[in-house]
């Protein structure tokens, strides 16, 4: 089995100057390290973020319910997930995003078994759609 090494990437580091939504030359360079890691010999997995995209603690300001805003987090992970993905795609680094919620046919559902063979098959996974474990109870909890 190869060396699996997995990377957690926050939203800020794909964001705007501002702050907001996704750079796509950030994403860009995101994609061009992941490669050299990747052509080093080890099989790469990303966990992306989405402060980029929303942040949580502005819901409070508003009066959303936790629960919603937690929502529109885990579907902006996956907004950045699929903005990766699609950038080792065109630079040639074979890749997959998988997501702890259903979205449909966007992306895959996770499955642990069909990651790690992705994963020791050298394609990246880039995984979205995850709950944050510290706001949510056990019968909730994703595992990556």
């Amino acid at each position: 089995m190869k060396r699996i090494v997995l990377l957690k990437l926050s939203g800020e580091a794909l964001s705007r100057v501002n702050g907001i939504g996704i750079d796509m030359e950030k994403v860009e360079d995101v994609a061009y390290e992941v490669k050299s890691l990747k052509d080093t010999g080890v099989s790469v997995g990303i966990v992306v973020g989405a402060g980029n995209i929303w942040r949580g603690r502005d819901a409070k300001k508003i009066g959303m319910d936790r629960v919603s805003a937690d929502h529109m987090g885990m579907l902006g992970t996956i907004l950045n997930a699929m903005a990766l993905s699609s950038t080792l795609e065109l630079i040639g680094v074979k890749s997959r995003v998988m997501s702890a919620i259903p979205v449909g046919h966007i992306v895959e559902p996770y499955n642990r078994n069909l990651a790690i063979q992705a994963l020791e098959k050298g394609e990246v996974v880039v995984f979205g759609g995850r709950s944050e474990e510290r706001r949510v109870g056990k019968e909730c909890r994703y595992r990556w």
